[in-house]
Protein backbone atom coordinates (compact mmCIF):
# COMPACT_ATOMS: atom_id res chain seq x y z
CA UNK A 1 0.00 0.00 0.00
CA UNK A 2 1.52 3.59 -1.31
CA UNK A 3 1.95 5.78 1.54
CA UNK A 4 0.29 9.43 1.14
CA UNK A 5 1.73 12.14 2.82
CA UNK A 6 -0.27 15.13 4.09
CA UNK A 7 0.80 18.66 5.29
CA UNK A 8 -1.71 21.02 6.72
CA UNK A 9 -3.99 22.19 9.15
CA UNK A 10 -6.15 20.65 11.47
CA UNK A 11 -8.29 23.31 13.14
CA UNK A 12 -11.74 24.72 13.83
CA UNK A 13 -14.21 26.52 11.50
CA UNK A 14 -17.26 28.65 12.24
CA UNK A 15 -19.13 28.99 9.06
CA UNK A 16 -22.25 31.22 8.27
CA UNK A 17 -23.69 30.46 4.81
CA UNK A 18 -27.07 31.54 3.22
CA UNK A 19 -28.32 28.20 4.54
CA UNK A 20 -27.60 28.57 8.25
CA UNK A 21 -24.44 28.51 10.59
CA UNK A 22 -22.21 27.00 12.65
CA UNK A 23 -20.73 27.30 16.15
CA UNK A 24 -16.69 25.84 16.06
CA UNK A 25 -16.66 22.35 14.27
CA UNK A 26 -13.78 20.55 13.08
CA UNK A 27 -12.25 21.69 10.06
CA UNK A 28 -8.39 22.33 8.49
CA UNK A 29 -6.86 21.34 5.02
CA UNK A 30 -5.18 18.31 6.12
CA UNK A 31 -8.63 17.46 7.84
CA UNK A 32 -10.67 17.46 4.49
CA UNK A 33 -7.79 15.98 2.63
CA UNK A 34 -7.32 13.08 4.91
CA UNK A 35 -10.74 12.10 4.84
CA UNK A 36 -11.02 12.40 0.93
CA UNK A 37 -8.08 10.25 0.22
CA UNK A 38 -9.32 7.73 2.92
CA UNK A 39 -11.32 6.37 0.48
CA UNK A 40 -8.45 5.27 -1.48
CA UNK A 41 -6.19 1.81 -0.79
CA UNK A 42 -3.82 4.21 0.23
CA UNK A 43 -1.61 4.39 3.86
CA UNK A 44 -2.20 8.31 4.66
CA UNK A 45 -0.63 10.41 7.68
CA UNK A 46 -1.21 14.10 8.44
CA UNK A 47 1.48 16.57 9.89
CA UNK A 48 0.01 19.43 11.81
CA UNK A 49 -0.47 20.46 15.53
CA UNK A 50 -3.23 21.34 17.31
CA UNK A 51 -3.78 22.80 20.39
CA UNK A 52 -5.04 20.94 23.98
CA UNK A 53 -8.64 21.74 23.54
CA UNK A 54 -8.65 19.33 20.63
CA UNK A 55 -10.92 16.91 21.18
CA UNK A 56 -10.01 13.65 21.60
CA UNK A 57 -13.39 12.18 19.42
CA UNK A 58 -11.72 14.02 16.29
CA UNK A 59 -8.32 12.73 16.44
CA UNK A 60 -10.89 9.40 16.64
CA UNK A 61 -12.24 10.01 13.78
CA UNK A 62 -9.31 10.48 11.91
CA UNK A 63 -7.42 7.20 13.30
CA UNK A 64 -10.78 5.13 12.42
CA UNK A 65 -10.57 6.58 8.56
CA UNK A 66 -6.95 4.53 8.87
CA UNK A 67 -5.25 8.02 8.81
CA UNK A 68 -2.24 8.04 10.38
CA UNK A 69 -2.13 10.76 13.15
CA UNK A 70 1.15 10.31 15.04
CA UNK A 71 2.61 13.48 13.61
CA UNK A 72 -0.14 15.71 14.53
CA UNK A 73 1.32 17.39 17.55
CA UNK A 74 -0.74 18.85 20.77
CA UNK A 75 0.46 21.48 22.17
CA UNK A 76 0.01 21.58 26.05
CA UNK A 77 -1.73 24.74 27.19
CA UNK A 78 -2.20 25.79 23.21
CA UNK A 79 -5.27 26.72 21.46
CA UNK A 80 -5.94 25.27 17.85
CA UNK A 81 -6.29 27.32 14.67
CA UNK A 82 -9.75 28.64 13.88
CA UNK A 83 -11.06 30.19 11.11
CA UNK A 84 -14.65 31.98 10.91
CA UNK A 85 -16.04 32.98 7.63
CA UNK A 86 -19.55 34.32 6.09
CA UNK A 87 -20.53 33.23 2.52
CA UNK A 88 -22.37 35.45 0.19
CA UNK A 89 -25.80 34.50 -1.67
CA UNK A 90 -23.68 33.06 -4.34
CA UNK A 91 -21.32 31.01 -1.98
CA UNK A 92 -18.21 31.38 -4.57
CA UNK A 93 -17.05 34.55 -2.25
CA UNK A 94 -17.03 34.74 1.58
CA UNK A 95 -15.58 37.02 4.03
CA UNK A 96 -13.48 36.19 6.72
CA UNK A 97 -14.58 37.34 10.18
CA UNK A 98 -11.79 35.97 12.29
CA UNK A 99 -8.70 33.99 11.49
CA UNK A 100 -6.48 32.87 15.41
CA UNK A 101 -3.26 31.79 14.06
CA UNK A 102 -2.88 30.05 18.18
CA UNK A 103 -0.93 27.03 17.93
CA UNK A 104 0.05 27.30 13.92
CA UNK A 105 1.73 30.54 14.52
CA UNK A 106 5.11 28.16 16.09
CA UNK A 107 4.47 25.04 13.89
CA UNK A 108 7.39 23.10 13.14
CA UNK A 109 6.63 20.01 11.19
CA UNK A 110 8.27 16.81 11.97
CA UNK A 111 7.91 14.13 9.54
CA UNK A 112 7.42 10.52 11.05
CA UNK A 113 10.28 8.53 9.78
CA UNK A 114 7.58 5.69 8.85
CA UNK A 115 6.31 8.06 6.39
CA UNK A 116 9.76 10.57 5.26
CA UNK A 117 10.10 7.76 2.04
CA UNK A 118 6.47 8.62 1.48
CA UNK A 119 5.77 7.80 -2.83
CA UNK A 120 3.33 10.89 -2.86
CA UNK A 121 3.41 14.07 -0.74
CA UNK A 122 0.09 16.33 -0.90
CA UNK A 123 1.38 20.10 0.41
CA UNK A 124 -1.65 21.83 1.64
CA UNK A 125 -2.53 25.39 2.65
CA UNK A 126 0.11 26.50 4.82
CA UNK A 127 2.95 29.30 4.88
CA UNK A 128 5.62 27.97 2.24
CA UNK A 129 8.25 28.06 4.83
CA UNK A 130 6.59 24.68 6.43
CA UNK A 131 6.25 23.52 3.20
CA UNK A 132 9.62 23.30 2.08
CA UNK A 133 10.80 22.03 5.69
CA UNK A 134 8.63 19.17 4.86
CA UNK A 135 10.02 18.67 2.13
CA UNK A 136 13.73 19.23 2.93
CA UNK A 137 12.81 16.04 5.38
CA UNK A 138 12.39 13.47 3.42
CA UNK A 139 14.93 10.71 3.11
CA UNK A 140 13.84 9.63 -0.51
CA UNK A 141 12.31 12.04 -3.40
CA UNK A 142 8.76 11.30 -3.64
CA UNK A 143 7.33 10.32 -6.79
CA UNK A 144 4.90 13.30 -7.12
CA UNK A 145 4.01 16.51 -4.86
CA UNK A 146 1.60 18.26 -4.47
CA UNK A 147 1.08 21.87 -3.66
CA UNK A 148 -1.95 23.40 -2.60
CA UNK A 149 -1.81 26.87 -1.86
CA UNK A 150 -3.68 30.47 -2.26
CA UNK A 151 -3.68 34.35 -2.22
CA UNK A 152 -2.59 34.96 0.94
CA UNK A 153 0.74 33.88 0.85
CA UNK A 154 1.55 35.26 -2.74
CA UNK A 155 0.46 38.60 -1.11
CA UNK A 156 2.81 38.11 1.47
CA UNK A 157 5.17 35.46 0.78
CA UNK A 158 5.70 35.19 -2.78
CA UNK A 159 9.23 34.73 -2.79
CA UNK A 160 8.77 31.81 -0.75
CA UNK A 161 6.56 30.42 -2.55
CA UNK A 162 8.11 30.19 -5.46
CA UNK A 163 11.05 28.43 -4.08
CA UNK A 164 8.45 26.10 -3.08
CA UNK A 165 6.69 25.97 -6.91
CA UNK A 166 10.12 24.34 -8.53
CA UNK A 167 10.39 21.83 -6.29
CA UNK A 168 6.57 20.23 -6.76
CA UNK A 169 5.01 18.37 -9.95
CA UNK A 170 1.99 19.31 -9.91
CA UNK A 171 -0.05 22.70 -8.02
CA UNK A 172 -3.52 23.75 -7.65
CA UNK A 173 -4.82 27.12 -7.01
CA UNK A 174 -8.31 28.60 -8.14
CA UNK A 175 -8.57 30.97 -11.02
CA UNK A 176 -8.21 33.95 -9.53
CA UNK A 177 -4.44 32.43 -7.84
CA UNK A 178 -3.40 31.46 -11.04
CA UNK A 179 -4.10 35.04 -12.77
CA UNK A 180 -2.61 36.71 -9.66
CA UNK A 181 0.30 34.48 -10.06
CA UNK A 182 1.19 34.37 -13.29
CA UNK A 183 0.14 38.23 -13.70
CA UNK A 184 -2.09 36.64 -17.40
CA UNK A 185 -5.85 36.89 -17.54
CA UNK A 186 -5.84 33.82 -19.63
CA UNK A 187 -6.21 30.78 -17.64
CA UNK A 188 -4.45 28.83 -20.67
CA UNK A 189 -1.38 31.45 -20.68
CA UNK A 190 -1.74 31.63 -16.92
CA UNK A 191 -1.17 28.02 -17.17
CA UNK A 192 2.40 28.29 -19.38
CA UNK A 193 3.28 30.70 -17.07
CA UNK A 194 3.28 28.26 -14.11
CA UNK A 195 4.39 25.28 -15.59
CA UNK A 196 7.43 27.31 -16.65
CA UNK A 197 8.13 27.95 -12.50
CA UNK A 198 8.64 24.44 -11.98
CA UNK A 199 5.51 22.28 -12.25
CA UNK A 200 5.30 19.65 -15.07
CA UNK A 201 1.11 19.78 -14.21
CA UNK A 202 -1.52 22.55 -13.44
CA UNK A 203 -4.72 22.31 -12.08
CA UNK A 204 -7.13 25.15 -11.79
CA UNK A 205 -10.37 25.03 -9.81
CA UNK A 206 -13.27 26.87 -11.08
CA UNK A 207 -15.58 26.05 -8.34
CA UNK A 208 -18.93 25.03 -9.53
CA UNK A 209 -17.75 25.72 -13.18
CA UNK A 210 -15.21 22.52 -12.80
CA UNK A 211 -11.48 22.25 -13.36
CA UNK A 212 -8.60 22.38 -15.47
CA UNK A 213 -5.20 20.53 -15.98
CA UNK A 214 -2.78 21.67 -18.05
CA UNK A 215 0.26 19.51 -19.11
CA UNK A 216 2.59 21.24 -21.81
CA UNK A 217 0.31 22.16 -24.70
CA UNK A 218 -2.53 19.28 -23.40
CA UNK A 219 -5.51 21.13 -21.58
CA UNK A 220 -8.26 18.51 -20.20
CA UNK A 221 -11.37 20.03 -18.23
CA UNK A 222 -13.92 18.28 -15.90
CA UNK A 223 -17.17 19.77 -15.27
CA UNK A 224 -18.37 20.09 -11.73
CA UNK A 225 -21.47 18.04 -10.88
CA UNK A 226 -24.73 20.17 -10.94
CA UNK A 227 -26.18 19.61 -7.45
CA UNK A 228 -29.48 19.90 -5.99
CA UNK A 229 -28.57 21.04 -2.51
CA UNK A 230 -25.11 23.32 -1.91
CA UNK A 231 -25.01 23.88 1.98
CA UNK A 232 -21.32 24.78 2.37
CA UNK A 233 -18.44 24.99 0.46
CA UNK A 234 -15.64 25.24 2.42
CA UNK A 235 -12.98 22.63 2.31
CA UNK A 236 -14.41 21.96 -0.99
CA UNK A 237 -10.53 22.58 -2.47
CA UNK A 238 -9.00 20.59 0.00
CA UNK A 239 -11.37 17.70 -0.37
CA UNK A 240 -10.54 17.90 -4.36
CA UNK A 241 -7.02 17.63 -3.60
CA UNK A 242 -7.40 14.50 -1.40
CA UNK A 243 -9.22 12.95 -4.69
CA UNK A 244 -6.92 13.37 -6.49
CA UNK A 245 -3.71 13.02 -4.92
CA UNK A 246 -5.20 9.41 -3.30
CA UNK A 247 -6.15 8.40 -6.28
CA UNK A 248 -2.91 9.03 -7.84
CA UNK A 249 -1.36 7.37 -5.34
CA UNK A 250 -3.30 4.23 -5.30
CA UNK A 251 -2.77 3.93 -9.35
CA UNK A 252 0.79 4.23 -9.19
CA UNK A 253 0.42 6.03 -12.76
CA UNK A 254 1.39 10.20 -12.61
CA UNK A 255 0.55 10.32 -16.77
CA UNK A 256 -1.52 12.72 -18.32
CA UNK A 257 -3.51 10.53 -19.50
CA UNK A 258 -4.12 9.22 -15.74
CA UNK A 259 -4.24 12.85 -14.46
CA UNK A 260 -7.39 13.06 -16.29
CA UNK A 261 -8.98 10.10 -14.05
CA UNK A 262 -7.64 11.96 -10.64
CA UNK A 263 -9.17 15.22 -11.83
CA UNK A 264 -12.79 13.43 -12.12
CA UNK A 265 -11.99 11.58 -8.61
CA UNK A 266 -11.20 15.04 -6.76
CA UNK A 267 -14.09 16.47 -8.15
CA UNK A 268 -16.74 13.73 -7.32
CA UNK A 269 -15.19 13.90 -3.63
CA UNK A 270 -15.89 17.61 -3.74
CA UNK A 271 -19.18 17.09 -4.95
CA UNK A 272 -19.93 15.58 -1.37
CA UNK A 273 -18.08 18.22 0.50
CA UNK A 274 -20.46 20.91 -0.46
CA UNK A 275 -23.49 19.02 0.77
CA UNK A 276 -23.10 19.66 4.77
CA UNK A 277 -21.38 21.85 6.85
CA UNK A 278 -18.03 21.57 7.56
CA UNK A 279 -16.51 17.98 7.54
CA UNK A 280 -20.42 16.15 8.09
CA UNK A 281 -20.71 14.67 5.04
CA UNK A 282 -17.38 12.99 4.27
CA UNK A 283 -18.11 11.97 8.02
CA UNK A 284 -20.90 10.27 7.08
CA UNK A 285 -20.33 9.57 3.34
CA UNK A 286 -19.91 5.44 2.14
CA UNK A 287 -17.77 3.72 -0.94
CA UNK A 288 -21.25 2.64 -1.96
CA UNK A 289 -22.04 6.69 -2.51
CA UNK A 290 -19.02 7.38 -4.04
CA UNK A 291 -19.12 4.66 -6.84
CA UNK A 292 -22.52 5.61 -7.66
CA UNK A 293 -21.72 9.42 -8.21
CA UNK A 294 -18.84 8.85 -10.31
CA UNK A 295 -21.52 6.94 -12.87
CA UNK A 296 -23.18 9.77 -12.46
CA UNK A 297 -20.10 11.82 -13.71
CA UNK A 298 -19.59 9.30 -16.43
CA UNK A 299 -22.74 9.65 -17.78
CA UNK A 300 -22.22 13.67 -17.58
CA UNK A 301 -19.06 13.78 -19.31
CA UNK A 302 -19.27 11.06 -22.08
CA UNK A 303 -20.65 10.91 -25.47
CA UNK A 304 -20.34 10.13 -29.05
CA UNK A 305 -20.32 12.33 -31.52
CA UNK A 306 -20.00 12.45 -35.58
CA UNK A 307 -17.29 14.28 -37.27
CA UNK A 308 -17.71 14.61 -41.11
Amino acid sequence: MNKLLIVGTVAFDAIETPFGKTDKILGGAATFIGLSASFFNVKPAIVSVVGEDFPQEHLDLLSSRGIDISAIEIVKGGKTFFWSGRYHNDLNSRDTLETQLNVLADFNPKVPVAFNDSEVVLLGNLHPNIQISVLDQMQTKPKLVVLDTMNFWMDCALAELKEVIKRVNVITINDEEARQLSGEYSLVKAAAKIQQMGPQYVVIKKGEHGALLFHDKEIFFAPALPLEEVFDPTGAGDTFAGGFAGFLAQSENISFENMKNAVIWGSNMASFCVERFGTERMVSLEKEDVVKRLRQFRALTQFDIEIA
